[in-house]
């Protein structure tokens, strides 16, 4: 059995709050696992927003017997959530499942560099609380006939697509974190950053990465620990 000892319990009940959120939007989600030293990056995809989360957690040391010293599997994300002692800072790691496709095309390690452009968070978050409203209005005066699964995605292609003011970032990226804990109320930072390909949110709780044709498109980023 291998043990992850958290650092406190607060990154064991914010890791839990994230595995949860994760679950809200997939009961059937998994989510990577990459450890090393007192480090370790959850990756999830929640389906609604066509994104990558990576929720940073720290650890007191990566496993119980404390020996290995590199962790890098796909787990379901509900087994794992159900393995965490908040009490005791600890989470079992559940048996290695079949990864879904996402799991095998993650961010670039490095090459990171900052992109300007993007609002303040308090922003940021009056720019979704926009969309959401005008996703809802849209969507609620369609009448009955044309309120399809098609119609609905369009209006929600066109909405979740735009920029986050003067950057690449979509909208629906913007969403995700506020949606998965990671926008908060009060959260004094954010900042963009881009790799290649990619877009990475990143605030003080969490990261939301995104490619800019999204994650089906070509030129993937296959990486391992």
């Amino acid at each position: 059995m291998t043990v992850l000892h958290l650092a406190d319990d607060g990154e064991a009940a914010d890791l839990a709050a994230f595995l949860g959120r994760l679950i809200h939007y997939d009961r059937a989600a998994a989510v990577r696992l990459q450890a090393a030293g007192t480090k370790l990056a959850v990756f999830g995809r929640p389906p609604s927003f066509e994104v990558l989360a990576i929720r940073a957690v720290r650890l007191a040391k990566p496993y119980e017997n404390g020996l290995d010293d590199i962790l890098d599997v796909t787990v379901s994300a509900g087994e794992l959530l159900e393995s965490v002692d908040e009490a005791a800072a600890t989470a079992v790691v559940p048996s290695a499942v079949t990864g879904p496709p996402w799991a095998g095309v993650l961010p670039p390690r490095g090459g990171w560099r900052p992109e300007p452009g993007l609002p303040a968070p308090d922003a940021v978050r009056t720019t979704v609380a926009a969309v959401v409203a005008e996703f809802r209005s849209r969507t609620g005066e369609l009448p009955a006939e044309r309120r399809t699964r098609a119609e609905l995605d369009r209006i929600g292609r066109e909405i979740w697509s735009r920029p986050v003011g003067d950057t690449n970032l979509p909208v629906r990226a913007a969403h995700a974190a506020q949606a998965l804990g990671f926008l908060r109320p009060g959260t004094s930072e954010l900042r963009l950053f881009s790799s290649g390909a990619w877009l990475r949110l990143r605030t003080p709780y969490g990261s939301i990465a995104v490619r800019r044709a999204g994650l089906g498109a070509l030129d993937v980023s296959v990486r391992r620990a």
